[in-house]
């Protein structure tokens, strides 16, 4: 059912003079009817979008609409994938007012990455809610699997990934063990798996197609990085039956149509790109060439580095995910990863919880208040810290105060534990890939706060600047998709589209920056073993963290993926 390439003149009998103007008139004919747009459906983890894109890379529109955060129990989270579905296909309607289904080149889905559905092939229906990539009720399955022999880190030479419960294999696991008949039906095949974009694709072509795409795929726990399919052993450490799983498919090509019946304003349209957000973030930064970086900054702060066609395996505890496959015959692009739960969600919770702030806008004004922050520096580690040291035995701690402190000094660490934390899952990728960052490119609704971003560039040394579309994750999944069908013709002309719309250059003495770092890893230093867990193994990863390697951290919580969208929570 995938739509076949148009081939001028195919199978017509012409004379050797009419042939030049029949082609001629064939090319303007298909010129002018020629697709004008781009779409891109961007599926978070507190919201979706649905965007139009020109051929010069500018929004033309732009629908937007939240779903609920679904929490049975402290620390668990789940969304209700009907609802998603059902908001995707009002996005779809909105956006495509005045624009025709022959109108859309091609659309792009980029999409939470981790969070797992599984539903009933023959009625579409889901057979739990979704469980949401930050969910920790499988806490203790990570363990178990992981004390079963060797660690969290022994599947990384294969996955890239610890095993922890961030990733989609233990939350099947949970699903298999509390939902009864599931594992009878997934044998059968009767029950399918996948993570968001899966879901949507298959509603978006009435069940024709389950597929996902490689930076998806790599996320789950089940996929080997090197040879970009399901891996025997791993789903065998999981037992999870392969019937249940989708197709992995580059992540741009074209890929499946959207049926007429799903979303009839865009019947016929080619499902094109697929991207996990992250991954999305960074091709929409057009960071197309190894050692170059991004960061988003949201609720949490999501960092990425381009690696090349190179697996980097990481010795810091970062994660070592594909980026992209541009094609059937592609090499697959690589690279290194590592996040930060708490950045604005920080914020929120000074002003929820502390009451020290009335709006997040305030505290660029009270951070400048202050000439430093008094010697105080706060370590949101609130659910433990993860990558580069995967320690939940770590608790937020604040450091350094005296009676001289005020508020302000309070306010300013907050904002300043962003940057410190976005230096150390930088400077962990400066040690695994030996390329020291010369610039950041950096997304997401903090971007908005220029004190934090000047005090991001002083502690990098490095100059960090801010596009001026600001939703990177759309964009990348957009870009994808258009270089799929020739919309946009090569990489260079994408790169060409990206603009800055502001940039901040270091202006911190080498000594105050050396000082300030050193007294932040003393912070982090004093997080630890706060909280008393049972834990697997001594990994690499905390071997590393031993040995004074203290870099950033994914704290698993309930607080919503902050993504690029203009907002700073």
């Amino acid at each position: 059912r995938l739509r076949s390439p148009l081939l001028p003149l195919a199978g017509r009998q012409t004379s050797p003079t009419s042939a030049p103007r029949q082609l001629l008139s064939t090319l303007l004919a298909r010129d002018a009817m020629a697709p004008k747009y781009v779409g891109s459906i961007d599926q978070g983890t507190s919201s979706t979008r649905f965007m139009l894109f020109d051929r010069d890379g500018r929004v033309v529109a732009r629908e937007q609409r939240e779903h609920k955060q679904i929490y049975p129990r402290a620390g668990w989270v789940e969304h209700d994938p009907m609802e998603i579905w059902e908001n995707v296909r009002a996005l779809i309607t909105a956006a495509m007012r005045g624009v025709a289904p022959e109108d859309v080149a091609g659309i792009g889905i980029t999409n939470q990455r981790e969070t797992t559905i599984v539903w009933d092939r023959k009625t579409g229906k889901p057979l739990h809610n979704a469980i949401v990539w930050n969910c920790t009720r499988t806490d203790s399955i990570a363990e178990r699997i992981a004390e079963a022999g060797g660690g969290r880190d022994k599947l990384r030479k294969k996955t890239g990934l610890p095993i922890v419960p961030y990733f989609s294999a233990t939350k099947l696991v949970w699903l298999f063990e509390n939902v009864p008949g599931l594992r009878i039906a997934a044998e059968k095949g009767d029950a399918l798996f996948g993570t968001i974009d899966t879901w949507l694709i298959w509603n978006l072509t009435c069940g024709d197609s389950h597929i996902t795409d490689v930076s998806n795929g790599c996320r789950t726990l089940l996929m080997n990085i090197h040879t970009l399919e399901w891996d025997a052993e791993l789903l065998e450490i999981f037992n999870v039956p392969r019937a249940m799983l989708p197709t992995i498919v580059p992540s741009g090509a074209r890929l499946a149509l959207c049926d007429s019946h799903a979303a009839p304003e865009l019947a016929n349209v080619p499902i094109s790109g697929i991207l996990g957000d992250q991954q999305a973030a960074t091709f929409g930064q057009v960071c197309f060439s190894p050692g170059m970086a991004k960061s988003t900054y949201g609720t949490g702060a999501f960092i990425m580095m381009n690696t090349g066609e190179r697996a980097v395996p990481s010795k810091n505890g970062l994660l070592t995910t594909v980026g992209w496959q541009l094609g059937h015959s592609a090499k697959p692009v690589y690279c290194l990863e590592g996040g930060v739960a708490y950045a604005g969600a920080f914020v929120q919770w000074v002003r929820d919880n502390l009451k020290l702030i009335h709006d997040a806008s305030e505290t660029e004004a009270i951070a400048r208040s202050v000439e430093d922050n008094g010697g105080v520096y706060f370590v949101p580690a609130f659910a433990g810290l993860f990558a580069p040291y995967w320690r939940s035995d770590a608790r937020g701690t604040m450091c350094g105060l005296t009676a001289f402190n005020t508020s302000a000094h309070v306010v300013r660490a907050v904002l300043e534990a962003a940057a410190y934390q976005v230096k150390d899952v930088l400077d962990a990728m400066a040690s695994d890939s030996g390329v020291v960052l010369h610039a950041l490119r950096c997304d997401g609704g903090m971007t908005v706060n220029s004190f934090l971003m000047q005090f991001q560039a002083d502690v990098l040394d490095a100059n960090v600047s801010v596009p001026t579309i600001s939703e990177t994750t759309s964009v990348g999944a957009a870009y994808v998709a258009g270089l799929a069908v020739g919309f946009w013709p090569d990489l260079d002309s994408l790169t060409r589209h990206w603009s800055k719309a502001n940039e901040w250059t270091p202006h911190m003495s080498p000594p105050q920056r050396i000082e300030l770092c050193r007294r932040w890893k003393m912070a982090v230093e004093r997080t630890l073993g706060w909280h008393s867990v049972e834990r697997a193994p001594a990994s690499s990863t905390e071997r590393a963290l031993k040995l004074g390697a203290i870099a950033m951290a994914i704290a698993a919580s309930a607080f919503a993926l902050g993504r690029a969208t203009g907002r700073l929570l």
